[in-house]
């Protein structure tokens, strides 16, 4: 699928909003089929699938978030992504979206240039989720010497999908390279000498240093306003951002619900849904603490927030090694489980090298 020539079906009883998106989207390439009600939009959807849906929230007859549950129960359009677009803008009436089976919601009154990005955005991890789905599909009727290869590029995709999690944010370059190296030097140096050696076989080191890119994938559904905001987040924002740990994780779900035995899908659900868990209770999103968060988000926890101390962002400046060294040492047995904190600080230097080459 070309995203410039993706099909994008708008739901909204108000013409002149009708109107003004079919002819900037018609614009820019797409082809829109635009409806008023939803009942006409699920029937005329069936006949003619789009690639993407924009709707609206208040409407006669079935409002968005009912023909956004339709559209989920109907193993044809399922997968189609939903953008809501609505003039609602309390809390609870974007998590309901979410619930309701979104991919992302923006508030009216709306900038285009914004609508334009994030249709853009999700019609390529649409595009990356039919071709890792069809190499998936494609891989057991491989000869011996396609596998590796097939492999790779399944790989390739994967790491490409979650880019699109950081590439609003010019500050993150690298952040996805480096986790991955932090992931397989701790859980190396766990397999070597600690309590969790007897879990951490060869595979496991593998499967994390693959899957962790895909530890922040859900923040593909964070507005901008928020991901890139300069200043701390209020309540209600950081409300909205704690949600793409559950976004992200049910992505990934819905794909090991069809391969249940992949442990390499397995392992990024964990770091995608736990990895902002804390080992004292207070993380998000489920509150979990000390063994019963997963040791591969556990891991992926620590060399995420190592990675964001020594790295500039939008609302910080970046520190040196010494001292994101002592934060992670700090909250050992608080944010961090204890064993893993004593393996860093043996690495610890190993940590600053991979940073400083990566980096540079």
């Amino acid at each position: 699928m070309n995203a410039i020539m993706g099909k994008i079906m708008v739901v909204d009883d108000v013409p002149q909003n009708v109107e003004l998106l079919t002819n900037m989207l018609e614009a820019h390439g797409y082809r829109v089929f635009a409806f008023i009600k939803g009942e006409l939009a699920l029937n005329a959807a069936k006949k003619t699938p789009p690639d993407l849906f924009l709707l609206d929230i208040r409407m006669p007859g079935l409002d968005g978030y009912q023909v956004c549950e339709k559209l989920k129960a109907d193993p044809v359009l399922t997968k189609i992504p939903v953008i809501f677009l609505s003039a609602l803008s309390d809390l609870d009436d974007k998590i309901k979206a979410f619930h309701a089976g979104g991919v992302d919601y923006i508030t009216k009154p709306f900038q285009f240039e914004e609508v334009l990005i994030r249709v853009r955005t999700h019609l390529k991890i649409k595009e990356l989720q039919e071709k890792l789905e069809l190499y998936n599909n494609n891989l057991q009727q491989q000869v011996a010497d396609q596998v590796k290869e097939i492999s790779e590029a399944q790989m390739s995709i994967i790491f490409a999908l979650a880019k699109l999690a950081e590439y609003r944010d010019a500050d993150t370059g690298g952040h996805l390279e480096r986790v991955q190296e932090f992931c397989r030097l701790l859980a190396e140096a766990l397999q070597k000498d600690s309590p969790y050696k007897n879990q951490i076989d060869d595979k496991f080191i593998t499967n994390i240093f693959l899957a962790s890119p895909l530890h922040d994938i859900g923040k593909v559904a964070i507005p901008d306003r928020i991901l890139l905001k300069p200043d701390k987040l209020n309540d209600e924002e950081f409300a909205v951002m704690k949600t793409h740990a559950n976004i992200g994780g049910e992505y990934l779900e819905e794909v090991l619900t069809k391969y249940p035995k992949n442990a390499f899908i397995k392992m990024g659900v964990e770091v995608a849904r736990f990895s902002h868990e804390r080992w004292d209770g207070k993380g998000y999103p489920l509150g979990l603490s000390g063994e019963t968060i997963p040791l591969s988000a556990r891991i992926m926890a620590l060399a995420d927030v190592y990675d964001a101390l020594r790295s500039k962002r939008c609302y910080k400046k970046p520190v040196d090694h010494k001292i994101a060294f002592q934060v992670i040492v700090d909250a050992s047995g608080t944010q961090f489980d204890p064993i893993i904190v004593e393996t860093f600080m043996k690495i610890g230097d190993a940590f600053d090298k991979c940073y400083r080459d990566i980096s540079n």
